[in-house]
């Protein structure tokens, strides 16, 4: 394997406005591994805190272009109290990266949901833009551990919904050229109850080509074990916790996490108080049970902050975060396993689709099968 990913062409650039150009990972610090903190004192919250800063948090979920739309004015840089995100309160909550919801209206579809998908992401890219001192862009891990080491915070763009492809690979390739990296795979005919199609298959596969990441949250069990038996690129599930503990829709069952476990994918847990619970306790116990029944390189973190979600007590905006961490340590998470949880994790699946894209791309030319041709 070593030999083959020596062989393989580089990525594209993190620059969302440059896609063709490339981005050498090479000599890029990324943070993979686990080193241990100093703690003198043993306080949670100092723990949580120094960890945090060795180990950011990498954010699966967040919903501010959407939000910024309706304010005529913000200033993300020196703080923007209209929202639940903005630069000083990142930095208070040692984020070190951000994936940013493309979310569209209820109810579109066909050219008015490409549309509005490429409305976001222009959104998004003038946003980034807005405030380099404290955002940067970036697609590959190799991206995101460089923006840490600048001093910003990585911003990846994604996840967007299916109807966003308009039934056409075509569209997924340009989405993916513009810096789509996620898309949720919910609300299309190609992945419904029944499971994938041939042409949803189709589209996984030239997801793995393109190195774009299967979201399977809300997605129905049959389309998430198809992905999981298709993908070769790890899948994650964007806004996901335990239905065990809490019986929401999204939430998955523990063969479901089990399953996910052994297939090396991520289930990011969504912190609102419908999903997981009032409390950061509630969040905390499914923390720890995904954990268990997945195990710790199967868990990480979305705040799903300025989505209209309410949270849990104590966790309210992005510089929430310590608090979390040390409730963690006071159940006795040991450091190793918080690295995962904020960090390692999530550069984990993206390692893993850079990779899968990679390997594709030399066996096989970009799809040029339509919906048309293998559903009817």
């Amino acid at each position: 394997m070593a030999d083959l990913q020596d062989d393989l062409r580089p990525t594209a650039a993190a620059d969302f406005d440059e896609p063709a150009a490339l981005f050498p990972d090479e000599g890029i610090v990324t943070a993979e591994f686990y080193e241990p903190v100093s703690d003198p004192d043993g306080a949670p919250m100092t723990r949580a805190r120094a960890i945090l800063a060795a180990h950011p948090v990498a954010d699966g979920y967040n919903g501010l272009p959407w939000a910024l739309k309706r304010l005529p004015w913000y200033d993300l840089e020196e703080g923007e109290s209209t929202v639940d995100t903005d630069v000083p309160r990142l930095r208070s909550g040692h984020v070190g990266a951000l994936f940013w919801s493309l979310r569209l209206p209820e109810g579109l579809d066909g050219d008015r949901a490409v549309g509005a998908t490429l409305e976001q992401l222009d959104l998004a890219k003038t946003v980034v833009r807005s405030c380099e001192e404290g955002l940067r862009p970036a697609c590959t891990a190799g991206q995101v551990a460089d923006a840490r080491n600048r001093g910003r915070v990585a911003v990846l763009l994604g996840p967007a919904g299916a109807p966003a492809l308009g039934d056409s690979l075509g569209i997924l390739r340009q989405l993916h050229l513009l810096g789509l990296r996620v898309l949720t795979l919910t609300g299309v005919s190609w992945a419904g109850d029944a499971g994938l199609t041939r042409f949803g298959e189709e589209v996984v596969r030239e997801m793995n080509r393109l190195g774009v990441i299967a979201d399977l949250s809300g997605a129905s069990a049959p389309t998430v074990r198809r992905v999981l038996s298709l993908s070769r690129a790890p899948v994650l599930f964007s806004r996901s916790a335990a239905r065990t503990l809490r019986p929401h829709p999204a939430n998955l069952p523990d063969d479901l996490l089990a399953e996910l476990g052994a297939a090396k994918g991520l289930c990011l847990v969504p912190l609102t108080a419908e999903q997981t619970g009032p409390t950061v306790r509630d969040v905390a116990d499914h923390l720890d049970h995904i954990r268990a029944v997945a195990g710790a390189h199967c868990v990480g973190l979305s705040g799903t902050y300025d989505s209209g979600a309410a949270h849990p007590q104590e966790l309210g905006d992005t510089s929430c975060y310590p608090r979390l961490i040390a409730e963690l340590l006071r159940r006795g998470w040991d450091e190793a396993d918080v690295a995962l949880l904020t960090w390692n994790n999530v550069q984990r699946v993206l390692r893993g689709a850079d990779f899968t894209a990679r390997a594709a791309q030399q066996r096989r030319e970009a799809s040029t099968a339509t919906i048309s041709e293998l559903d009817t």
